[in-house]
């Protein structure tokens, strides 16, 4: 029996996300991202499509590594300005019943301790939907808005990130015991304080002395997505996620990164079937084949090479104002993020990328591929990319918005759906549940979360 296919709905809290230009496009409604009702719409739409969830992006700081300023970033919307996605959730969540939220929250500049209050908050009022991408930050411009010169380096990020997720843990899964919470009326006791501990943390670059400042939550530890796919970031995924983010270009780059996360993962003691792989993608639909080129040409008219290219340098740290168009891209090695400029450089060794072709590509939907036609077309590559990479699903990317994702809700999922490869209804539960199956709202061993959990640290005490 071939394997449902997920799809993740990809957008930020700010205009056109990874389609710089587009929001000039007389049907996109991305520009009214600063107001409540553009989110509820696609929520709601998202609920009606079934999908699983709705991968919310984030960034501190801004991309000014193109020119060496922010002024092309700032012409083009390339991700600024940007507003902060925790608090689209609770407004989401208000008018939906099943759609999962993964939130990306940056760890470097986020204290552990109110982070994960915020995390339980968000958990309780989505009754268990929430999940958090778990990153480390790649611009500088983010580590001088919080007071420092520059961003760590690139791996030590991932040391610090280790123990990061140790103490949250530790907040989430230890200090309230399952039955701390009695809400005796009669008694008057809301809580038994001798099943509520404090968590103690003395370590490297986290000290904490504390009580977690929630009540368990329906999932306690929020479902984890990790976006990282340089050789740190798999491994540090392969320890963590439970569902993976990665980009790429084509089925040739996706698949030995697929693999390699999976090895990883056994090699950690889990079940890499438990790990979902989700690439990102953008799909153009029409009812004709003709009527999904024309989109296509049409959106592609619309397309910022400077925005494109903007959010490039940012995304690799190399600045391709200075590249002539028709040059070579070369790989460089530095403290931004890895994987953007592996996908155009050793990824893939029979393609040479220009700088050119990289800000045509990128234009619409980032770095993935980008599929055009009928749903019967789109869900044949489809199926063939999940056969080709291994991956359980996809984070689309829209090329306008809402209209993008009305077009998968009301064309490409009833196709899926015909085929037997996507849900007819979503499963009860909280998100871990609705992704991995009943009874699993927690995470279980040997997840180093669940290591963490109260009764376990008791008993390996004794």
């Amino acid at each position: 029996m071939a394997k449902e296919i997920r799809l993740n709905a990809f957008a930020m809290n700010c205009v056109a996300h990874q389609s710089p230009g587009l929001w000039t496009h007389p049907r996109d409604r991305s520009s009214d991202y600063h107001r409540l009702s553009y989110w509820i719409h696609l929520a709601k739409t998202l609920e009606r499509g079934r999908f699983d969830g709705l991968f919310l992006a984030d960034v501190l700081g801004v991309y000014d590594v193109f020119g060496g300023n922010a002024d092309a970033a700032l012409r083009n919307a390339a991700q600024v300005p940007v507003n902060d996605p925790m608090l689209l959730v609770s407004a989401m969540a208000a008018v939906t019943e099943n759609l999962g939220f993964g939130v990306t929250c940056t760890l470097s500049y986020e204290p552990p301790y109110p982070f994960a209050r915020r995390m339980s908050t968000l958990d309780h009022l989505t009754e268990g939907r929430i999940g958090w991408n778990i990153v480390t930050g790649y611009l500088d411009s983010a580590a001088r808005g919080m007071g420092k010169d520059r961003q760590n380096a690139h791996d030590d990020r991932y040391e610090v990130a280790d123990e990061y997720m140790k103490v949250v843990y530790k907040l989430w899964e230890s200090s309230w015991q399952d039955d701390a919470v009695l809400r005796d009326r009669a008694s008057g006791i809301f809580a038994d304080p001798a099943k509520v501990h404090r968590v103690h943390h003395e370590g490297a670059n986290y000290r904490l002395d504390a009580i977690h400042l929630s009540e368990p939550s329906p999932q306690r530890t929020p479902v984890l997505y990790q976006a990282g796919t340089s050789p740190r970031g798999r491994e540090f995924a392969a320890r963590h996620a439970e569902c993976v983010f990665m980009s790429g270009p084509s089925a040739k780059v996706i698949a030995p990164r697929v693999a390699t996360i999976r090895k990883l993962a056994a090699e950690a003691g889990r079940n890499p079937a438990e790990i979902l792989m989700f690439s990102l993608m953008t799909v153009i639909l029409g009812r004709t084949e003709e009527e999904a080129a024309a989109k296509h040409a049409d959106f592609r008219n619309y397309i910022s090479h400077e925005g494109a290219l903007t959010l490039m340098s940012g995304w690799t740290g190399v600045d391709f104002s200075t590249y002539d168009l028709d040059q070579e891209v070369r790989h460089v090695l530095n403290d931004a993020g890895r994987t953007a400029m592996d996908n155009i450089t050793r990824a893939d060794p029979d393609r040479i990328w220009t700088v050119r072709e990289v800000a045509e590509h990128v234009g619409i939907g980032g770095i993935g591929p980008v599929l055009v036609g009928t749903p019967e077309k789109v869900a044949d590559e489809i199926e063939a990319w999940i056969e080709q990479t291994g991956v359980d699903g996809l984070n689309l990317a829209f090329a306008i918005s809402p209209e993008s994702f009305e077009d998968v809700a009301d064309l490409l999922v009833p196709e899926l759906t015909r085929r037997g490869r996507y849900k007819p209804s979503y499963r009860p539960g909280t998100l871990r549940e609705k992704l991995f199956g009943a009874g699993r709202a927690r995470l279980v061993e040997p997840h180093p979360a669940a290591l963490h959990r109260y009764g376990r640290l008791a008993a390996a005490a004794e």
